[in-house]
């Protein structure tokens, strides 16, 4: 199963660092944060991504690009042959696509143009800028018992995002972009979605969490995933500090994988 990560806005809230990268490429422990997401669905399994780059698309593409030299420890001859000697075998189990899908397209719009790299099935989709220790498998199985277009992960972060009302049988009977109350449910990403959702995206202008999610939550369609574990997002540079002090604690909550 593909894992999308929407990976090109302008991070304009963290712009003491994204000034220079791509948000998704600022680092929490060492590491892009984007590297954080995928790890944590590896640790599940999930090993072919789909990331929709945008802002900075090249500092994506070369990352991926130098993975290998990144992660390795390497000898350099210069004298006489410029011979280069890799001290480890260490590789990811991934297959990842980087998709430069504009540098003003809305988020429905970016995951439309990633719809070839998808194919006709089932497939997970999240920010390039949220870490979480929810259970993906979990996740996953809870859509399948379901059977509706989209299931969201619902989280009860506090009151600046958007809210989400949901009724009987995790249906969300409306979805709400804007801001209504304190502490209510909010869209987290880790969503996992049918690709017939993809023909209620028109274009680059379609925002994912406006008219397509609207129309699933009013067609039954979109069902709520709620979740009370650890999960936070990465928007401003005091999230960020918080979450390189959950880091250097040894505190992480989303950090499973056996390479910890």
């Amino acid at each position: 199963m593909k894992v999308v990560i929407l990976a090109g806005g302008f991070g304009t809230r963290i712009s003491e660092e994204s000034y220079m990268k791509p948000k998704p490429m600022i680092e929490i422990g060492g590491q892009p944060i984007i590297w954080h997401i995928m790890k944590s669905y590896s640790h599940y399994g999930f090993n072919e991504f789909v990331i929709c780059c945008g802002y900075k698309a090249n500092v994506i593409k070369e990352y991926f690009a130098n993975y290998y030299l990144y992660h390795s420890d390497m000898t350099f001859e210069f004298k006489d042959s410029n011979k280069v000697t890799v001290h480890n075998n260490f590789a990811e189990p991934w297959k990842v696509t980087v998709v430069d899908t504009g540098l003003h397209t809305m988020t429905g719009g970016r995951l439309k143009r990633v719809e070839d790299y998808i194919g006709d099935e089932t497939f997970m989709l999240t920010y390039g800028d949220g870490v979480s220790d929810i259970n993906l498998r979990k996740l996953y199985d809870f859509h399948r018992q379901h059977k509706k277009m989209v299931t969201l992960t619902a989280i009860q972060p506090g009151s600046r995002f958007g809210t989400l009302e949901i009724g009987n049988m995790d249906l969300v009977e409306r979805f709400a972009e804007k801001k209504i109350d304190d502490g209510g449910w909010i869209n987290g990403g880790f969503m996992v979605i049918e690709p017939a959702f993809l023909k209620h995206i028109a274009d680059d202008s379609v925002v994912l969490e406006r008219e397509p999610l609207e129309y699933a939550a009013e067609t039954d369609n979109l069902v709520a995933y709620r979740y009370n574990g650890f999960w936070q997002c990465m928007d401003t540079l005091r999230d960020k500090q918080y979450l390189e002090k959950l880091i250097e604690e040894g505190n992480a909550p989303w950090v499973m994988w056996n390479d910890r």
